[in-house]
């Protein structure tokens, strides 16, 4: 077993989501959000070209040699798999692991809106899941390729880099490739796919022209796309895609992505008060006609304020979720106000809270416990 195997299987015991090993440092977990330090001696460059050398592909090593930075993933028998990052940094080399599970949690365990299944569902158009880095996104579209998978009796194409949950394949007849092994780019893969008859292509991220150029042509001719892309809401996810392209082509890229776009969920975790772990609030924007409307004449400054008329329609801004759930006691009012859009509205609620806890304990509070 490599040695590095052990700090895996301390992250998983702790139910941890990502491992941090870096030379000059002791190793680090991220455990329900928030670093902590293993009881370990801090990395030398010498112990971390031992732990790293013995997992890394050999190609993936010459590529990390000659560009930096390099991803791949490994495996842990009977606990998990990994999506690794290796890095240079000032003081030698870095590593992060993010655990990914081998149970592919589904949208109702995850406490996401049922809505996500029927998306799951369409037969074409393109759907987008958008966030900062490490807020499920990965997460949330495996939970919808399973569903998919259990439903439906398409052929799936998944494009990742690198792979990270693994399906078998159920109902549909499920191929995942992944860039760099299987594929020289996601564009590659993606011109490629279009001649290989599927139903349903998930692009891991859509990260340059050319890749959402080829996503929004698979979706404009009937296939279901799902993607990822490191936004934090609906509206600034269609202007970063529209912005990617020459100004002479925007406006007929506007149209193309209001005729193709079916849904925008934009989504963030937060720490739970009520138990251990996190939770998901999201943004949730239809491809209804109004929202069409609004893309194609460049209106996007309008979709906070649409969503929140919306509700009736399934949609919902990332500000109501979030408090909705501070309205349950999921979340402190201090992460509510940190995470959300309109910060000013939950500014009362967390300087409330932040009283509440520096208040001195009284006798009445001792009759109380």
């Amino acid at each position: 077993m490599p040695a590095i195997d052990r700090f895996f299987e301390i992250l998983h015991q702790r139910h941890g989501s990502d491992l941090h090993l870096s030379v000059g440092c002791v190793p680090m977990l991220r455990v329900h959000g928030r670093l902590e330090r293993l009881d370990h001696p801090p990395l030398t460059d010498d112990m971390m070209r031992a732990l790293l050398h013995e997992i890394t592909p050999p190609a993936k090593l010459a590529l990390f040699e000659e560009c930096g930075d390099v991803d791949f993933s490994h495996a842990v028998p009977g606990i998990a798999r990994y999506r690794a990052n290796l890095f240079r940094q000032e003081r030698g080399v870095g590593a992060a692991f993010r655990e990914i599970p081998q149970h592919i949690l589904s949208v109702d365990e995850l406490g996401l809106p049922p809505l996500l299944q029927e998306l799951a569902m369409l037969p074409k158009g393109l759907v987008l899941l958008t966030g900062p880095t490490g807020s499920g996104k990965s997460t949330t579209l495996a939970a919808m390729i399973d569903y998919a998978n259990s439903h439906r009796r398409d052929h799936i194409i998944t494009i990742e880099d690198p792979i990270e949950f693994v399906h078998t394949p159920r109902g549909c007849l499920i191929n995942q490739r992944e860039v760099g092994r299987d594929t020289r780019s996601f564009a590659a893969a993606l011109r490629g796919a279009l001649r290989e008859d599927p139903d349903i292509i998930l692009v891991g991220e859509m990260r340059d022209l050319e890749t959402i150029t080829l996503a929004l042509e698979a979706a404009e001719t009937g296939h279901l796309v799902l993607s990822t892309v490191h936004t934090i809401s609906a509206a600034k996810t269609i202007d970063r895609i529209v912005e990617v392209f020459p100004s002479d082509t925007q406006a007929q890229i506007r149209t193309s992505l209001s005729e193709t776009l079916q849904a925008v969920i934009s989504q963030v975790l937060l720490r739970r008060t009520d138990k251990p772990g996190r939770v998901a609030a999201l943004e949730i924007m239809l491809g209804v006609p109004a929202v069409r409307n609004l893309i194609r004449e460049s209106k996007t400054f309008q979709i906070p304020s649409f969503l929140q008329t919306s509700k009736a329609q399934g949609m919902q801004t990332l500000d109501d979720d979030i408090m909705r759930l501070l309205s349950q006691g999921v979340i402190s009012a201090r992460d509510a106000a940190t995470h959300a859009m309109d910060k000013q509205r939950f500014a009362a609620f967390a300087q409330r809270e932040t009283a509440t806890q520096q208040r001195p304990l009284s006798l009445q509070d001792d009759d109380d416990y």
